[in-house]
């Protein structure tokens, strides 16, 4: 088969040193390996179509999880810039999260994982993808997590000649809420792999999953 031209129109076939040009064409011969495969065998032999799981989504699918993380991911950057401390002394302050960033690099975690997060959650369109990316989703989400309970355990202390005094902020609780959320709704991201539902025509005996 090597060694055999054919037409790229009528496929006919002939031997390499048998005819340079199609007899009934006039077109050039080519050899069979670099014709692509003609219409007769895409019909008698179709390319399998994508798994369901496997199919692409569109950019605005919300279910399955998706449009709640993005909805989480969203509200744990506004909460970022919403009070965190309200401070009585030794200053009178409000303080969001960006604020005490701005003084404690760490406390930057909680917006860098929320930002990363909706990207994360965004490029995922097809529900393999969606369950492959849990590990990572809810690992952002633990990370917003841990920020605020080490924010909330560890807090200033007061000493005789510099006396603090604050309560904290509703910022922090929600960020600390969202996050709980997010690390919940991470686990069930992209849903089941039963009873798929699919996008794409097909011939109804193929074998999905």
């Amino acid at each position: 088969m090597t060694g055999l031209r054919a037409c790229p129109f009528c496929r006919e076939m002939f031997e390499a040193s048998e005819a340079q040009t199609c007899p009934a064409c006039g077109l050039r011969l080519e050899a069979l390996t670099k014709l692509p495969p003609s219409y007769e065998a895409l019909h008698e032999d179709p390319d399998e179509p994508l798994p369901p799981h496997m199919e692409p989504l569109p950019w605005t699918y919300a279910r399955r999880g998706r449009g709640l993380l993005l909805a989480l991911a969203v509200l744990g950057l506004a909460a970022f810039f919403a009070p965190w401390v309200h401070e009585t002394a030794p200053e009178l302050r409000d303080l969001s999260g960006f604020g005490l960033a701005r003084r404690l690099g760490w406390m930057w975690a909680p917006a860098v994982a929320f930002f990363v997060m909706i990207p994360l959650v965004l490029t995922r369109r097809s529900i393999r993808r969606m369950r492959g990316a849990r590990v990572a989703v809810a690992f952002l989400a633990a990370v917003a997590l841990t920020a605020v309970a080490m924010r909330l355990l560890f807090a200033p202390a007061s000493t005789l000649l510099r006396p603090v005094r604050f309560t904290w902020g509703y910022g922090l609780y929600a960020t600390g809420a969202i996050a709980l959320l997010a690390l919940i709704a991470a686990a069930f991201f992209g849903g089941k792999r039963d009873d798929l539902s699919t996008e794409q025509p097909r011939r109804g005996d193929e074998v999905l999953h």
